[in-house]
């Protein structure tokens, strides 16, 4: 799997963290729900799937009740700026150049922000799934902060609108909105919340949505 942020949204690596809240609706609210609910069970080490700049990395750190945290992405790029942001932290960070399609390394806990969408199967989603799983102890959490997009037209039309509402309120102009939808599109999937959560709950997650604005959304599976 290769992927590389400055090609996807067509901005330079330092203007991202800036540039993502403009994307993405409640998009600190829904790090701070993510990083909750990993904390919530102490892990030990917890994994950051297409880590990027490390913002959720971040997050989980300033959680006293996560020990470490190995972020895990493709884009050279991207891990090296994440690897200047959290600096401070040590040896509680530990950095990682490989796909989170591959099989994962025995954890604690598996977080990601805005990544797993680049899944462009449920088929593909349900497997990779059943990998996470795996790859954690009775009691480990599984944490994914995403979009989710539902099946019915007008629902789905609706959001989208809600979405680029959002990104105007940003700054963003409406026209320019519209055409960033587009353009992810081409490597962007989102599914309904629903098909989400019974793809976990199918590969033995008990899974609950925790947080949700607009489009997006956090879902936690226990295992």
């Amino acid at each position: 799997m290769s992927h590389s942020v400055r090609d996807h949204l067509k901005l330079d690596i330092d203007a991202y963290d800036e540039s993502i809240r403009r994307f993405i609706p409640g998009y600190e609210a829904m790090l701070g729900a993510a990083a909750a609910a990993v904390a919530s069970t102490r892990p030990g080490v917890a994994l950051d799937l297409g880590a990027g700049t490390g913002g959720l990395s971040e997050a989980l750190l300033r959680q006293d009740a996560v020990a470490r945290v190995e972020l895990l992405d493709v884009d050279t790029e991207m891990l090296e700026y994440a690897r200047t942001r959290l600096e401070a932290f040590g040896d509680r960070v530990g950095f990682q150049e490989r796909s989170f399609l591959e099989p994962l390394p025995s954890c604690d806990a598996v977080a990601a922000s805005i990544s797993l969408h680049h899944i462009l199967t449920m088929a593909d989603k349900k497997a990779f799934y059943s990998r996470v799983y795996d790859a954690l102890p009775s009691g480990g959490v599984f944490v994914n902060a995403d979009a989710t997009m539902p099946a019915e037209p007008e629902a789905r039309e609706a959001l989208y609108r809600e979405w680029v509402d959002h990104m105007v309120v940003s700054g963003i102009s409406e026209p320019d909105g519209w055409r960033h939808l587009e353009q992810w599109a081409e490597e962007d999937t989102y599914f309904p919340l629903e098909a989400e959560m019974a793809a976990m709950t199918d590969v033995g997650f008990k899974t609950d949505c925790v947080w949700q604005e607009g489009p997006m959304v956090v879902v936690v599976g226990l295992r």
